[in-house]
């Protein structure tokens, strides 16, 4: 350990209904045939670690519903983004999206998630945790479950020695943080054509005028949608082959089917969809009764949106760390490279 980092211990006090250790996933797993697996809100996992001074691809803890909370031994940098939800550090009331400074045994509680799925926190420096195929990431088909526990002592490496300025109250910092919006009870995906578009006649005026809700039979796989679809013709066999995060897949049963960071191969269902890159955080948020709808776009409006919200983090992070290194925070040096999602 270098001589700058000090161990914290991080009790968890309650676990939430499910909380693990994520990251953005594993890198050319797929051609091992393993998921990448990863945060299923990748914009928000990046950005709480890019608040906190880590590279994007650090480890950090996604939290599903409920309560989570925990105590620590040692002052703290964290940060919490993801649905809006009410996140406290002794009682006190702090925001999201936003570097917050936890004192020596200070308690943390997130909590009534709204709006959203998941949220993710983040700490300034190294979570201690096992690594599957260089990621922290949950594989649990593979034995690697990364589930916490209320009562769990989790390791922590940082830096961070606690930090104080009497001009300084919550919020601790005027960041450009690009945060989505949960506020519309009916969300717009935007979407690009696939290979058996063409082959489901109507399906591009279908998908463009109908509205669809997310079933709860949903789950890290893919997301089931209840809404009209329909069934392509004369097309064959289709051979199962590997297919992007955010395929829209038609099932020989009614449903819509949109494929997450755990899919595998298509099974030889047709592709009609796929969700472009800078959507796929929200459908990473989309819980059980949550309606929407489609909208078409180009690609190169595809790659146009990815680019942007790129921009956006990279201007974060320069940001953060101009900030971090004028006040003696601990932080990288240089920002970890924007990855593209498999």
């Amino acid at each position: 350990m270098p001589a700058t980092e000090r161990s914290v211990t991080i009790k968890v006090r309650e676990s939430a209904w499910l909380a693990t250790f994520q990251d953005l996933g594993r890198e050319q797993s797929e051609a091992l045939g393993v998921p990448c697996g990863g945060a299923a809100d990748q914009h928000s996992a990046a950005v709480a670690n890019i608040l906190v001074g880590n590279p994007r691809t650090a480890a950090g803890i996604e939290i599903m519903g409920g309560r989570f909370s925990f105590t620590t031994s040692k002052p703290v940098l964290v940060a919490v983004t993801g649905a809006p939800a009410d996140v406290t550090v002794n009682g006190s009331k702090v925001q999201m999206w936003e570097p917050v400074c936890v004192p020596a045994k200070g308690r943390v509680v997130i909590a009534n998630a709204q709006g959203g799925m998941r949220n993710y926190l983040a700490f300034s420096g190294t979570l201690v945790t096992e690594l599957f195929m260089g990621s922290a990431a949950p594989e649990a088909r593979m034995g690697f479950p990364q589930q916490i526990a209320a009562g769990q002592h989790l390791g922590l490496r940082t830096a961070y020695a606690g930090f104080e300025h009497p001009y300084l109250t919550q919020p601790l910092f005027r960041l450009p943080v690009p945060v989505p919006s949960f506020e519309h009870p009916v969300w717009t995906i935007d979407i690009v054509e696939g290979p058996e578009t063409d082959a489901a006649r109507g399906i591009r005026e279908l998908l463009a005028s109908r509205e669809y809700t997310v079933t709860a039979k949903s789950n890290h796989v893919g997301l089931r949608l209840d809404g009209p679809v329909v069934h392509p013709e004369g097309l064959g066999e289709i051979v199962s082959h590997g297919v992007p995060i955010g395929a829209f897949e038609i099932p020989h049963g009614d449903e819509l089917i949109i494929l997450g960071r755990y899919r595998t191969l298509t099974a030889g269902y047709p592709i009609v969809a796929f969700a472009t890159k800078a959507a796929l955080p929200m459908l990473g948020q989309a819980r059980p009764g949550q309606r929407m709808t489609f909208r078409w776009v180009s690609q190169a409006e595809a790659v146009e949106s990815h680019r942007e919200a790129q921009r956006l983090l990279n201007a974060l992070e320069t940001r953060v760390q101009s900030l971090f290194g004028a006040i003696n925070l601990p932080h990288h040096s240089r920002p970890a490279p924007s990855r593209e999602a498999a």
